[in-house]
This record gives structure tokens, sequence and C-alpha cells, in this order.
């Protein structure tokens, strides 16, 4: 029998090893998981924590039924919660990708027009998104206005922070060898600076998506009841912890749901991104 091939025995380890480590990543996170839930629960009841601070895993399962099925408050069930919640913040969030993508690339291309915003980006990211809470009210009143302004406001200065150093930071040997290659203007933009930018780009993108989970919360604190923040609001006034806690789960669900369709749409825009993060592993 003829041995196998070096560069085939090495292969096939190589997608053992890879095999391996991603039933590693998906095991071990769940097992972790499970045993926090588990000694929640027993020490809830050994009695070491409070019901009304802490309640156990399976109050929040009978209240995340209570929520589906029945609603609250005034029998808003969690689905409509959970409609108008990714309504505002993809509406916010697009409106801030759609205004600081391109004038990031502007800027990063024009070290005048960087020298001229940075003072203003450096001293907007600076401000608390949601202290500026008041002022949205003043401006927008307290309608849906107000609640994406917040949104988009907290998302675009991280985008486009990311946006103007992805840009900037493109290895300039690329650029060298396409000027070499008669290249320049908007065909070196656009074959050259723009591909090199975009993984960096993408990493703004999911940055810029928490953030809008950040302030979805302190949004919608104000004028409505519809909402995931203004279930957890109305929740906290009236002691009920345990849904508190749930809002606050599916919050976190569903920004790792979100974020995880942005890595997958830059694995199908950046395919040579990901084979180049597989040679790395």
């Amino acid at each position: 029998m003829s041995a196998i091939p070096a560069p085939r025995r090495s292969a096939r380890a190589a997608n053992r090893g890879r095999g391996i480590r991603n039933w590693r990543d998906s095991v071990y996170p769940a097992l972790a998981i499970a045993c926090f839930l588990a000694v929640w629960q027993a020490a809830s009841l050994a009695g070491w924590l409070r019901p009304v601070q802490f309640p156990p895993p399976s109050k929040l399962a009978a209240s995340f039924l209570e929520l589906v099925a029945d609603g609250y408050p005034e029998g808003i069930t969690l689905g409509a919660h959970v409609v108008v919640t990714v309504q505002r913040i993809l509406l916010g969030y697009a409106i801030a990708l759609a205004l600081a993508v391109p004038l990031g690339l502007v800027v990063g291309r024009s070290p005048a027009l960087d020298a001229l915003t940075d003072p203003v980006a450096s001293f907007a990211r600076s401000i608390a998104t949601l202290s500026l809470l008041p002022l949205a009210v003043v401006w927008f009143g307290t309608g849906e206005a107000a609640k994406v302004f917040l949104i988009g406001y907290g998302c675009f200065w991280v985008m486009f922070g990311n946006v103007v150093a992805a840009v900037k930071n493109v290895d300039p040997v690329l650029v060298r060898a396409a000027r070499t290659m008669d290249v320049s203007g908007a065909a070196l933009f656009r074959r050259v600076v723009l591909p090199a930018a975009l993984p960096r780009i993408f990493a703004g993108a999911r940055v810029a998506l928490g953030v809008g989970f950040m302030v979805i919360v302190g949004a919608e604190m104000i004028g409505t009841i519809r909402g995931l923040g203004a279930l957890i609001m109305e929740a906290r006034t009236f002691y009920r912890t345990d849904i508190t806690m749930v809002g606050m789960a599916v919050i976190g669900v569903l920004g790792l749901a979100i974020a995880w369709t942005l890595e997958r749409l830059e694995a199908l825009l950046l395919p040579w991104q990901g084979r180049a993060d597989r040679r790395a592993a």
C-alpha cells in the first residue's frame, strides 16, 4: 500500500483540527451557560439570593412565557416589543451608515478634511449619547424621531471614525504598487483603497450596531410603552425584576443575531478575508 503524500496528510490534519476547534467553540460556551444557570438556580433554591433582586432562571422562563402569551404592560406581547425595537434600531443604524460611510471615505482620503473634522469628531464621540436625551426631546418631541436621532447619533460617530481610520491605514505599499501600473484616481480608490479598507469598515459596522443596542434602552424611555427599552423601564418601576432581566436578555440575543448576520454578510462579500483568517488560525 502506498503511503499518503505528506501534503495530503497535513491537509487532513488541518481539517481535523478545524473540526475540533469548531466543535469546541460551539459546545464550550453552551456548557458554560448551562453551568452558570444551574448554579444560579441552586443558589436561589438554597435561599442565598433574594427572589425580588435575583429571580431564579425558572422564574425568568415563566416570565418569558407570560410575556409571549399575555404581554406586559397593557397586554403588549414580547413579539410586538421586539418588532418595534428592531425597527427603531435598524432605522437609526441605516441612517448612520448611509451618512458615515461616504463621508468617512471622503475624509479618509483627504488629509486637509481629516485635520479639519478630527477635532469635531473627537468632541462628538466624547459626549455620551444618552446625555443628549433632553435636547432630543426639545428638538424632536417625544415621538419616533427623537429615538431614531439618538440611535443614529451614537452609531454615526463610531462608524465615521472607523471608516476614516480604515481608509487612512490602507497599506501604502499597495497604493504605490497600483500607481506603478498606472492605476490612479477613481480606479485606484475602487480597486485598491476600498477593498483594503472594507474589513475594518465591517468591523466598525459591528461596533456601531452594538452602540445602537446600548442606546435603545434609554431612547425608549421617552414617550412610549412599546419597545424592549420601554418594557424594561416599566417593569423596573413596579419591581418586576424578572421581566426586566428577560427584556435585557432578549436585547442581548437580538444583538448577537444581527451581529452574526453582519459577519455572514462580511464573509460573503469579502471571501478573501475569511481565507486569510483561516490561514492565520
